[in-house]
């Protein structure tokens, strides 16, 4: 069985935005969580598949850290069964080290053993060293439900 056009939506908008999904349960539906807080963008260097957590395959270059996008329409664009970033994504410059990133994925902590909630594989591998920051601009960034 799969889900319908309209459910694969209400659920983004609850991940992603933070958006109730009416008429599941009880009159109130599936809330929202009190505070939106964040998700978090994480860089690996091989795909942490579906048995990984948020660690596994981490980038790990000097001055890495995951970066945090709200639970918003300010963080994210929910439509058409797709989420996408609504702005930029910036990581920190690399000031030490070299690596190739080639996963990205959608976690629920700054840091640590988090859960994926998304992963995949870039549409190009990319390299990082000394000087570059990595980034993905706004809608280059995108999550499907189908």
């Amino acid at each position: 069985m799969s889900k319908s056009n309209t459910f694969e939506n209400d659920l983004l908008g609850l991940i992603f935005n933070n958006t109730d999904i009416a008429d599941i349960g009880d009159a109130s539906g599936l809330q929202n969580s009190a505070t939106a807080g964040s998700l978090y963008v994480a860089l690996h260097t091989g795909d942490p598949g579906e048995a990984g957590t948020a660690a596994t395959s981490e980038s790990a270059y000097g001055s890495y850290a995951r970066q945090a996008v709200a639970r918003s329409g300010a963080g994210w664009t929910v439509t058409a069964n797709e989420a996408e970033n609504a702005a930029l994504i910036q990581f920190p410059e690399c000031s030490s080290g070299s690596e190739t990133i080639s996963h990205v994925s959608i976690t629920t902590a700054i840091s640590g053993t988090s859960k994926i909630l998304y992963s995949g594989a870039l549409s190009a591998s990319r390299s990082v060293s000394s000087g570059i920051q990595p980034q993905f601009a706004a809608g280059s960034l995108t999550v499907s439900e189908d």
